[in-house]
């Protein structure tokens, strides 16, 4: 019995041992407003490193209110297919902190975190963020030189289910789930209730554009829950 309790441990060992040799998991987290309210160290990190271990975790956030996808993505173009002068300069800004973490790191996995999308559904972009999307994970995987990134993406809340204030708020929200379920190693977020109650700044809101204070405490670990189970699920 303790030969086979002794063999059980050194396999185990062995296991561990060799994800660690495998090297770390990378998390990048970027977007608009709503991500850069999330605070990766209340609730993200934590669940991140309780399951693979403080050690073997790279997280990085870069993130910026109000700004449309065409700041990351570089190849955007409108519904008529024009391009605007400037595209991309935010996605280079992420991609110049994920160099410096991820310097001389072997990667186990990569796992990239959106929420964004406010901005292009007040503007009318809904028709081509589809197609954004999937340009910009495509961009990330040509830059990172892996073929195998995760995709976590945070769907817009029920804040203008209407489209009475942002006009393409539902086309937006349709095109993130879309593309995430389409997607082997995608997967999306509900934030549908996590805009009522105390803001940070300790007043009441319901269905805000902006979360609760709350609200981004469990949206930090709705991202981790969700990133976990894409990693898990290669293993």
């Amino acid at each position: 019995m303790f030969r086979i309790l002794l063999a059980i441990v050194v396999l185990g060992s062995t296991h561990l041992v060799s994800n660690a040799a495998e090297g770390k998991h990378l998390f990048i987290l970027s977007g608009q407003s709503n991500m850069a309210g999330l605070k990766p160290e209340e609730s993200f990190t934590p669940t991140v490193e309780k399951m693979f271990g403080k050690e073997n975790v790279i997280v990085v956030k870069h993130a910026v209110g109000g700004q449309p996808i065409r700041r990351w993505y570089k190849a955007w173009k409108d519904a008529e297919g024009t391009a605007p002068q400037k595209t991309g300069d935010l996605y280079d800004a992420t991609m110049k902190k994920v160099n410096a973490a991820i310097k001389d790191q072997n990667l186990a996995s990569v796992t990239f975190l959106w929420m964004q999308g406010e901005r292009d559904a007040n503007e009318q972009h809904g028709t081509v963020y589809e197609a954004s999307l999937k340009g910009l994970y495509q961009q990330l995987s040509e830059d990172l030189g892996r073929d195998d990134i995760n995709f976590v993406i945070g769907r817009l809340s029920d804040f203008d289910l209407k489209n009475q204030r942002y006009p393409h708020w539902s086309m937006v929200r349709e095109a993130q789930v879309k593309v995430a379920e389409e997607m082997a190693c995608g997967a999306w977020v509900d934030t549908d209730d996590l805009n009522d109650g105390k803001n940070r700044r300790g007043k009441e809101v319901r269905n805000d554009l902006h979360y609760s204070a709350k609200g981004y405490v469990v949206f930090g670990e709705r991202l981790a829950d969700a990133a976990i189970a894409l990693i898990e699920k290669k293993s």
